[in-house]
């Protein structure tokens, strides 16, 4: 299998280069950065579990969110979402707030603590991959956001959201 660093492209007709072998060398860079990500989160002032930090960003994009909000967006169920809010709450980085026109409803929100906590994390992983970034050429670095570009623009162009098999429905 040719790696993904073959900056020439040389062998860019053959087997090893068709999506398959291609994505299978992508998925291999993609560990390695989620590792990366992972080391930079703990790197961080306080230290979050990854559901944690899919939680607060969660609350972070969509202030106000209710608890099954949370759930859905989070793949849990209802239990284990009110259980990871109550760790959150304890620990001082959301709360609860009744919803003002419906009574049995409550609201998740940030707290400013919270925010800072995400900011950390956001900071601390910018640091880390910028060191890795700034590893490599500038011309590898250009090359590098051409080609990711190109990928969110396939990615959207193909509408793919997670199912193996999706279609346009």
């Amino acid at each position: 299998m040719t790696p993904l660093g073959d900056p020439c492209g040389a062998h860019s007709e053959g087997p090893e280069h068709r999506p398959e072998a291609l994505a299978a060398e992508i998925a291999d860079a993609v560990d390695s950065l989620t590792l990366l990500w992972s080391v930079a989160a703990q790197a961080a002032t306080l230290r979050l579990s990854v559901h944690q930090l899919r939680a607060l960003r969660a609350l972070d994009a969509e202030p106000g969110l209710n608890l099954t909000g949370l759930a859905e967006r989070l793949e849990t169920g209802l239990p284990t979402a009110s259980r990871l809010c109550d760790r959150l709450e304890a620990a001082g980085l959301m709360e609860r707030a009744l919803h003002p026109r419906k009574r049995r409803e409550v609201r998740l929100s940030l707290t400013r603590h919270g925010r800072r906590a995400l900011e950390d994390v956001a900071v601390s992983r910018t640091h880390a991959l910028a060191a890795v970034l700034g590893a490599m050429e500038p011309a590898e670095r250009n090359a590098l956001r051409r080609g990711m570009r190109a990928f969110l623009a396939a990615r959207e162009a193909t509408l793919w959201f997670g199912g193996a098999d999706a279609e346009e429905t």
